[in-house]
């Protein structure tokens, strides 16, 4: 009993540095990075639902989908239509598709799915990352 309490503690203590520690990531990061860390973020969800598909971790699957769906739909979100253009509504249109391939993941417990979409996420950020100094602002 001694050992699970100071187990449970030990992972209570690491989930609360991981969190002061991504909140002090947030804080000081351009929008450059914010969305940078969006897209790392949803990829990292979108390994873990395909980890726990594999295991027949349903909840667990269920849960980091729906994560990655939101991450998508904040990328989504955060657009200038007006500003980005073309650009912008063809990006707006791929995270729509995204987040509709996540759901059929999800409801299908198909792993080349989520392979599809953080395939497309990958090239998404490669651009991203890629992007001159010029414009990240």
């Amino acid at each position: 009993m001694i050992n699970e309490d100071r187990t449970m503690n030990a992972v209570s203590a690491i989930k609360q540095y991981q969190q002061v520690s991504v909140n002090s990531s947030v804080m000081g990061a351009s929008p450059h990075r914010l969305v940078q860390m969006l897209m790392e973020g949803a990829l990292e969800r979108i390994a873990i639902a395909k980890e726990s598909m594999v295991r027949n971790e349903i909840a667990m699957k269920g849960q980091n989908i729906g994560h990655a769906i939101q991450i998508v739909g904040g990328l989504q979100g955060s657009l200038n239509i007006e500003a980005g253009g073309e650009v912008a509504e063809n990006l707006s249109n791929l995270y729509d598709y995204m987040v509709r391939r996540l759901l059929a993941a999800n409801n299908q417990n198909d792993v080349s799915i989520l392979d599809e979409v953080s395939g497309l996420m990958i090239e998404i950020k490669m651009g991203w990352d890629a992007m001159p100094d010029a414009y990240k602002h």
